[in-house]
């Protein structure tokens, strides 16, 4: 069995998850990457030649059962765990005072309860390798935004971080959170047009991700904000 570290990354089929995975792999780990959509994580693969050590599962992020079966497939096929990150989120771009309630329940399982899934379904392998548990946050877990649901969730998310690293720190793990600002992804898609100003890339948040994963034995990183510059808040 191969010693090249393995990574499994939730939401991981576009976007940042996406870009994590082209980097990991580029950079000799092993990847396994869980999404929703099958079409979408077959591209992903095709895209990056079907390389041996990629592994795909459809799955939902806020199905415990979902995340149990990816980090048990993960494990088979590769013998190991050496990092998880909590990529899988979305945002319904509304208000608490004007919005749709109806996609509030999904975000909230999605963005708040599937990353603690991730963390309890991968902390009995991370505590074996000493790895690293990366969460994708938000900007918007960090400044307040009026009415902002979703800025609510990443607040959740921003906390879970630490309230997690308070745990498992005594087994070794590490954990980061990295908040992006405003990046042109397919998290916009829902909201009709890009924000304005200038975006980061999915790559450029790839690399924070990719260099908190590779940070030394013994050194943890635990919080990264990545905003492009000229974004005030």
């Amino acid at each position: 069995m191969s010693d090249a570290p393995v990574a499994l990354i939730t939401g991981g089929g576009s976007g940042i998850g996406a870009a994590v995975a082209r980097q990991l792999l580029d950079a000799g780990h092993r990847v396994a990457v869980t999404g929703r959509g099958e079409p979408r994580l077959r591209a992903l693969a095709a895209e990056l030649g079907d390389p041996d050590g990629l592994l795909t599962f459809v799955g939902n992020a806020a199905e415990y059962g979902d995340v149990q079966a990816a980090v048990a497939g993960t494990l088979k096929e590769f013998g190991r765990l050496d990092t998880v990150i909590a990529n899988a989120g979305f945002a319904t771009h509304d208000t608490v005072a004007a919005g749709d309630p109806a996609g509030w329940g999904e975000m909230v399982l999605t963005n708040v309860l599937g990353p603690a899934l991730l963390i309890r379904a991968s902390i009995d392998a991370l505590k074996e390798t000493r790895g690293r548990i990366v969460l994708i946050g938000s900007v918007a877990g960090f400044i307040h935004g009026p009415g902002n649901i979703y800025g609510a969730t990443k607040w959740a998310v921003t906390g879970l971080a630490e309230n997690a690293r308070r745990e498992v720190t005594e087994f070794g793990v590490g954990v980061t959170l990295v908040a992006p600002g405003r990046t042109e992804t397919p998290f916009w898609d829902s909201y009709g047009s890009l924000p304005p100003g200038h975006l980061l890339t999915a790559e450029q948040i790839a690399d924070s991700v990719v260099w908190a994963v590779r940070q030394p034995e013994g050194v943890d990183v635990n919080t990264v904000v990545v905003r492009p510059i000229g974004q005030p808040v």
